[in-house]
């Protein structure tokens, strides 16, 4: 797990079988670190918990530190975020194509500590991305930063992620997903409880928005066992980017840097899942085990 060259390797094997070499439109010479070649180092870093961009380049091997320098990999990175995305997509299908089942969630992303918000330049560069002040129910604590939406399936794998000011309301995350899935049972928890949204969520795309009711609701029902057993799936998941992948770690200064960050670790996860399942035939969501 700890050799660096050979997990890039086998990375960048699982990345060729779905994607082309270059994935950016060069007007002048092309790079010697190929686009998907980058892509692989970033991925593997995340997956080995190298959080630091110069503590990488201090443990890259001579065959790769001589084709980029430590700044050209950081705006190259950020310019590819949305074909890692894509990646992370590219791969999710292999599991979630037939998948009938998923699960949203958000977790709570801070920046900076509250006591330094006022002044915090983080993340600031335009105004659309401010972060904002916001409330984690599950932590009982207010922070600042950003919250992450995500939907899995009940196996794990990532379908959807998006990322909006701590400030913003989970629900209100139900209105983007309408072009991504359809014909599903979604499950959630009561931060995600609206009659409107989930008539219009069954009226538009066929998506059974299945919630817990609160315990003062006419015609109260208990959410099924086995509805409430699957959400734990989504929680397992945030609690594995918080551990291996350090998430909640913040080394970015601007908003595209922290979103390639926040995209990287998740496209890493999805990766190792895939090679657990299509390369070893394990269970896909064993991720601190050696890849090769």
């Amino acid at each position: 797990m700890n050799n660096l060259n050979a997990n890039y390797e086998r990375i960048l094997e699982v990345l060729r079988k779905i994607s082309k070499e270059q994935l950016l439109a060069y007007q002048r010479r092309q790079p010697k670190l190929s686009d998907l070649e980058l892509v692989s180092l970033s991925l593997t870093s995340e997956y080995m918990g190298i959080d630091s961009e110069s503590n990488l380049f201090r443990q890259l091997p001579d065959v790769i530190s001589s084709k980029i320098n430590r700044s050209v990999y950081n705006r190259r990175r950020r310019k590819l975020a949305n074909h890692i995305d894509a990646i992370r997509l590219k791969l999710a299908t292999h599991f979630n194509e037939f998948e009938d089942y998923f699960i949203v969630d958000s977790m709570p992303l801070e920046v900076c500590k509250l006591s330094r918000s006022s002044r915090s330049r983080i993340c600031k560069e335009a105004t659309y991305v401010f972060p904002d002040k916001g409330y984690c129910a599950s932590q009982s604590a207010n922070y600042y930063g950003y919250k992450l939406h995500a939907i899995c399936s009940v196996s794990g794998i990532f379908q959807s992620i998006d990322l909006s000011p701590a400030s913003v309301h989970d629900v209100n995350y139900l209105k983007d997903i309408k072009a991504q899935i359809s014909n599903c049972t979604l499950i959630g928890d009561r931060g995600y409880l609206s009659a409107e949204i989930q008539l219009n969520l069954f009226d538009t795309c066929n998506i059974k928005l299945n919630t817990p009711m609160r315990n003062n609701q006419n015609n109260y029902k208990k959410q099924p066992y086995i509805f409430r057993k699957s959400r734990k799936r989504i929680e397992t998941l945030f609690s594995q980017l918080c551990d291996q992948f350090m998430i909640r770690r913040n080394y970015a200064k601007s908003f595209e840097g922290f979103k390639t960050r926040i995209i990287s670790k998740t496209t890493s996860l999805t990766v190792i899942q895939y090679i657990n399942k299509f390369v070893f035939d394990r269970k896909i969501n064993n991720i601190k085990i050696s890849i090769i």
